[in-house]
């Protein structure tokens, strides 16, 4: 079978959706950084066929599967190389299959690198007319594990910022809900910003470049409540592209017209 035609990457690509995982280090469910689970997935199917192959014990059909196998874990490299990662997640499956069947059957021996905890990254904001910059942003910190975004409250909004959101809590929750990147999205809480951390317990915090938190007030908070967690800067925002620099493109298209 050859995994490079393109007819049968578009077969794979439908059989992710049900294509099952069971022993190795990605789920179907989480695939919000496709590239990343298919390194670390690589990395264990790699360690997993030279043992299969170096403790591999008899039999001429088991060795033409363990061949297969193998020919899959080239393909899942060709695929990771070539960018397609939902092609190669797939491919890996399929190799992680039969070698799971080699060692149920006793034909060889190996363990399967256990999965490492995802780890619960933290981001908050406004959200407030989405643009390139924010999916930027969630993207960057989907890198770090699974995102929870903090929606800022409306009352929150009005009272740091001095102004309304043009979109309101609930629906700015909604749009964020729907981001592939995000995992969920949860409203903040009224007054004390930091303290709906205390619930979430994140791993690691992301913060925007440009975003006004005080970082030692923020470290310290962590620190008070017991929260061993990371705080990491996004280094670089994406240019031109602000809420308050989209406002601007609106009303100076717009505004004049009516």
């Amino acid at each position: 079978m050859n995994l490079h035609r393109p007819e049968v990457t578009i077969l794979l690509k439908y059989q992710i959706a049900i294509a099952s995982f069971s022993g190795g280090t990605v789920s179907t469910i989480e695939l919000t950084n496709p590239k990343e689970r298919l390194r670390i997935y690589l990395e264990n199917l790699r360690k997993v066929m030279n043992e299969a192959l170096r403790n591999f014990k008899n039999g001429d059909k088991a060795k033409n599967i363990l061949n297969l196998a193998k020919s899959y874990v080239d393909d899942t490299e060709y695929f990771y190389n070539k960018g397609d990662y939902i092609t190669g997640l797939v491919t890996a499956a399929y190799a992680e299959g039969l070698l799971d069947a080699l060692r149920i059957l006793g034909y060889t021996e190996f363990k399967w690198l256990r999965k490492p905890r995802t780890k619960n990254v933290v981001v908050a904001g406004t959200f407030d007319i989405l643009h390139p910059g924010h999916i930027k942003f969630l993207e960057f910190a989907s890198r770090h594990g699974k995102v929870t975004v903090i929606i800022a409250r409306d009352e929150n909004v009005k009272k740091f910022k001095n102004k309304e959101p043009i979109l309101n809590e609930n629906e700015r929750l909604n749009i964020i809900s729907a981001i592939k990147y995000v995992h969920k999205a949860v409203l903040g809480r009224k007054g004390d910003i930091f303290s709906i951390l205390t619930q979430l317990r994140p791993d690691i915090i992301v913060l925007g470049p440009d975003q006004p938190v005080d970082e030692n007030k923020l470290k310290a908070y962590l620190n008070n409540q017991g929260i061993k967690a990371e705080v990491i800067k996004m280094p670089n925002r994406l240019a031109n592209y602000s809420t308050s620099e989209i406002i601007k493109r609106i009303t100076s298209k717009y505004c004049n017209r009516y």
